[in-house]
């Protein structure tokens, strides 16, 4: 039966799990080369277009711009491309971006793009032959033209073979994420330019997720048009030789009488800064005409990068999944930074980072500090290494201090907390060198300074201070808000003893217990809290919260069942408050057996049941690994296997939920080597189950050997572990001890090994401590 995704059916198997293998086998059963349609049906919201590690340009095929399913612009199963544009979400859950549309096209132009249903009736094309890499993508649409797509860090290149006849290109600079009917115009500015040597500029403000962003393009051709086109609002063609064309909703036309005579290349330079920028971007990175060169160039960067981590055992598809998962878990956050260092700073400025440094966007914070900024740690240090100073820079830029989720130099503040908070204290635990003092200024201001602007991610703050809770009928998502609010102030602590200020350390330290006052120990759940400092009566864990307006709840993406186990760095206080080992592991037991029943109001988010654990989304995903610190780490292998094996396949709806710019493949990439980051501050990892026999882990100039003989579908338990050929009794290790390089090895088992792990010595430490 193939899970659904609100509910994923009880199975007494385990499902497809690593295959022991003989060695003489190895070689044909190690590594797998990425499923790029992974996560680009279902809500995936992936796109399989061609990026570069952590680069500017992502150049992919748009499908759709109207349905939540085209978030990314491109769903597996639509049946008409629209055409090619140069940046792209990976796996959010709102749209934005999909800048410089290029439309290839033979036969008569058209400048509406037509519908799915009626693709006939406009520029869209139904196409076949697609074929995905990292690096490089092609397809062949209808009207004969073969295209080709591949990318530099910052440029974005095309080849396109027409049929023989005449035909053309169409950069469309109105394509976006869809506007809505009586909403404000989403691009309020645009122009467009064909500059003395045949270069084509432009430029478009737009008010979709990023409120006001800008983008700059540069774009050259290798063959020279016959004519071109410009078109201004209202698809109205200016004169024959105009050069400059300025409105709202702008396109050109590249005709082409011949055009199947040569093949055409388009290279096209972006920024966020400026014109100059983008020029400068594209004269820096293309500076030949040599496609190929470029695609071997972009598939040598991801050889580089998904070499971090090689595989053996395990089924085919597991291994496709995991390469897969590790590519996702590297194409954000993106570079935002031009070729002189220059960036749009988060006050407004345009700034410039230092020598060897650079900026990036589309930090995805509220999921991405849970475990992917901890895997870069681990098989990417030189890459965290940047990204902890941009973190560390931008924070001290921004009027809101902490970055929340900025893309292309607007702070959004989706979600809720600040948690770009969590990356830098993570790393500062785990020994990265970095200016920490210098975030503290803005970091002390989001946490004391209550008279500052908050966005819609950190209201409530005076009341979270003084009342030690946000309350339910003040401000919304209360009980989350509370508990991700006590989070950040965990990381805070960090940082403000780094930066010398004991004081503000502690203060911090004590009011990340907050989380205690929305968590009620007579009924052991999160509830929401009235100022007043009643309980909400009519109380029901599957519920949203009170509700005293439609939109108004009381939890961020998770119901009370979910909220229960928010609490990522205070474990044992939670054990505790909820009645000790015992009571906890029975509570866990409950979140995974509970009815998989939501209310009729629940967002899309709330997927991937297993009972009302929802692995579709990001606010418990750590909850798996918290039988570790009641002592029964065998539950814990047992649930991660089976949510290994039953949440990630090897197709296009192959992500049971947004993959939120890599978070949901970095899960899977920790879990399916045996360990996770529970807090990611405490810089320690709690063991799970490893799905393959070996895995071989690049860390800087060291190496980790993960081993796990004999590993297979129905041995998911963890009979014991060595570390370094010693025996290591712990139910986890510290980055510290696994950074240095070494070799750990699993002996799995079909039957549990309960007391692994068992004594209070052997848990892992939380608030950073162990319970013994």
């Amino acid at each position: 039966m193939t899970p659904t995704r609100r509910q994923l059916l009880a199975s007494s198997a385990f499902g497809l799990a690593a295959s022991a293998l003989p060695a003489s086998a190895r070689a044909r059963q190690a590594g797998a080369a990425p499923n790029l349609f992974i996560g680009t049906g279902g809500t995936g919201h992936t796109y399989p277009g061609a990026t570069v590690p952590f680069g500017m340009v992502q150049l992919s095929p748009d499908t759709g711009v109207e349905r939540w399913e085209t978030c990314s612009g491109y769903y597996r199963t639509d049946t008409s491309i629209l055409g090619f544009s140069h940046t792209h979400l990976s796996g959010t859950g709102i749209g934005d971006m999909l800048d410089v549309l290029v439309v290839p096209s033979a036969g008569p132009v058209q400048l509406q793009p037509g519908t799915l249903e009626d693709p006939d009736a406009g520029y869209r094309q139904r196409f076949s032959g697609e074929h995905a890499e990292p690096g490089y993508y092609r397809v062949a649409l209808e009207t004969g033209v073969q295209a080709e797509l591949t990318v530099t860090e910052r440029t974005g290149w095309h080849r396109y073979r027409f049929p023989k006849g005449a035909g053309h290109l169409l950069i469309d600079l109105s394509h976006l994420v869809l506007e809505r009917a009586g909403s404000r115009p989403l691009i309020d500015e645009a122009l467009l330019a064909l500059e003395a040597d045949g270069t084509l500029t432009g430029t478009r403000r737009v008010f979709r997720w990023a409120k006001g962003r800008r983008i700059f393009f540069a774009m050259q051709l290798s063959r020279k048009p016959d004519r071109v086109t410009l078109v201004g609002d209202g698809d109205v063609a200016l004169p024959a030789g105009s050069t400059r064309a300025a409105g709202k909703r702008l396109k050109a036309v590249l005709h082409y009488d011949d055009a199947g005579a040569a093949p055409v290349v388009v290279r096209c330079g972006i920024s966020a800064v400026d014109a100059a920028g983008a020029r400068a971007n594209l004269d820096a990175e293309a500076r030949h005409w040599d496609f190929d060169r470029v695609r071997g160039a972009a598939s040598a960067r991801w050889k580089a990068a998904l070499g971090a981590v090689q595989v053996e055992g395990g089924t085919a598809d597991q291994r496709t999944i995991l390469s897969s998962a590790l590519y996702h878990a590297q194409v954000a956050p993106t570079l935002v930074s031009d070729v002189d260092g220059r960036y749009p700073a988060l006050d407004g400025t345009v700034r410039a980072v230092p020598a060897e440094g650079a900026a990036f966007s589309s930090y995805s914070l509220w999921d991405t500090y849970r475990a992917v900024h901890p895997l870069l740690t681990l098989v990417a240090p030189e890459r965290t290494k940047l990204l902890v100073d941009d973190l560390i820079r931008q924070t001290a830029q921004s009027p809101f201090g902490p970055l929340v989720w900025p893309l292309q130099g607007k702070e959004t503040g989706t979600m809720i907390g600040w948690h770009g908070v969590v990356p830098i204290a993570e790393a500062q635990a785990k020994g990265i060198p970095a200016d920490y003092a210098a975030a503290w200024p803005a970091i002390r201001k989001r946490s004391f300074d209550f008279g500052a602007r908050d966005l819609e991610n950190s209201r409530g703050r005076r009341l979270y201070d003084s009342l030690g809770y946000v309350p339910a009928d003040k401000v919304n998502e209360s009980v989350s808000r509370t508990q991700e609010y006590a989070y950040d102030d965990w990381a805070s602590a960090r940082l403000a003893r780094v930066a010398g200020a004991g004081a503000d350390a502690e203060r911090l330290r004590k009011r990340s217990g907050n989380w205690r006052n929305v968590i009620d120990p007579n009924i052991g759940f999160a509830r929401p809290k009235f100022a007043d400092g009643r309980w909400w009566k009519d109380y029901d864990p599957i519920q949203l919260g009170h509700m005293p307006e439609p939109d108004w709840r009381d939890y961020t993406e998770a119901n009370g069942w979910q909220a229960t186990f928010l609490n990522q760095h205070d474990v044992y206080g939670l054990i505790a408050h909820l009645g000790g080992d015992a009571k906890f592991e029975a509570k866990l037991d409950a979140l995974f057996s509970a009815p998989s029943t939501l209310p009729a109001n629940a967002p899309p988010d709330i997927s991937g049941l297993v009972g009302q654990y929802a692995h579709g989304n990001e606010p418990d995903q750590h909850a798996p690994y918290l039988y570790a610190y009641a002592g029964a780490a065998w539950k814990t292998q047992a649930m991660v296997r089976r949510l290994c094996t039953e949440m990630y396949k090897n197709d296009p709806d192959g992500i049971i939920g947004n993959d939120d710019c890599g978070q949901m493949s970095a899960w899977f990439v920790f879990s399916a080597l045996g360990f996770y980051p529970v807090d990611p501050v405490e810089a320690a990892y709690v063991f799970g189950s490893p799905l393959f026999t070996r895995a071989t882990l690049k860390l800087g100039t060291r190496k980790l050997v993960i081993e796990a003989p004999g590993n297979g579908p129905d041995t998911p338990y963890v009979a014991a572990v060595t570390w370094n050929e010693k025996p290591w009794t712990r139910s986890w290790i510290s980055h510290r001890d696994l950074a240095a390089g070494g070799t750990l090895r699993f002996t799995m088992s079909r039957t549990p090994n309960r007391a692994f792990g068992r004594a209070l010595a052997d848990r892992p430490p939380s608030f950073g401590h162990t319970p013994a």
